[in-house]
């Protein structure tokens, strides 16, 4: 295990943890952000129940994909084992991210899948944002559920029922963004829905806006 490594990913983390709090994504000390360590059979993840302002790059801890702790003086963040299990069954994820976003929560008591009625939805998600089932907190239940909705799904985001949102990236950055995004449209297609029946969008427009956005979109590397 690289030392420099690890010590980067726990300070790229620890930061993003300020962002759900920056988005309003978070309250208290619920969410995780965590981030697989490249090369290795390790990620990085808050500590559970320690609040957002003490936390420190070195307060977060290091886990085995099994959830098991391998490194840090706190115990890991509650929802381990579901992080676990997403790195284990996904190997193309580098990111997880779990919060409890307000309206997108909301979708999630309701056990109802974000429609795609916007073009940023199409955009990032490809689709709608799926229904997980229902799963208790502390075991894998909560990673099988994660896997077996989002698998063979574009979308990077997955609302478990009576629960909350997690969100996939291939770092822990892009799974942040896929939270804040969630929550973002969540928020708007609820309003939508208060003023009348969203208009959807064509099956074959949500394909086109989705290649574009993650073909084209923004500033490419010279080839």
């Amino acid at each position: 295990m690289s030392g420099a490594t690890v010590r980067k990913l726990r300070e790229t983390v620890c930061r993003l943890h300020e962002e759900l709090v920056r988005y309003g994504l978070v309250a208290w000390t619920a969410g995780n952000v965590s981030g697989r360590v490249p090369g290795e059979d390790l990620f990085v993840i808050k500590p559970s129940g320690v609040s957002y302002d003490d936390l420190t790059p070195e307060s977060i801890v290091v886990c085995d994909l099994d959830g098991e702790l391998v490194e840090g003086e706190l115990a890991p963040s509650s929802d381990t084992a579901a992080h676990a299990y997403v790195y284990r069954a996904m190997p193309q994820v580098g990111g997880v991210v779990h919060t409890h976003s307000t309206y997108a929560s909301a979708w999630a008591a309701r056990g109802e899948a974000i429609p795609c009625v916007l073009t940023a939805m199409a955009d990032e998600f490809g689709g709608e944002i799926p229904v997980g089932p229902f799963a208790l907190i502390g075991g894998d239940d909560i990673g099988k559920g994660i896997v077996a909705t989002l698998e063979g799904h574009r979308s990077p985001a997955v609302l478990m029922q009576n629960h909350g949102v997690f969100t996939i990236g291939a770092d822990a950055r892009a799974a942040v963004k896929a939270a804040v995004m969630c929550e973002d449209v969540a928020r708007t297609v609820h309003v939508a829905v208060q003023l009348g029946e969203p208009l959807p969008i064509a099956q074959p427009d949500i394909d086109r806006l989705y290649d574009r956005y993650q073909n084209v979109y923004g500033q490419r590397s010279p080839r």
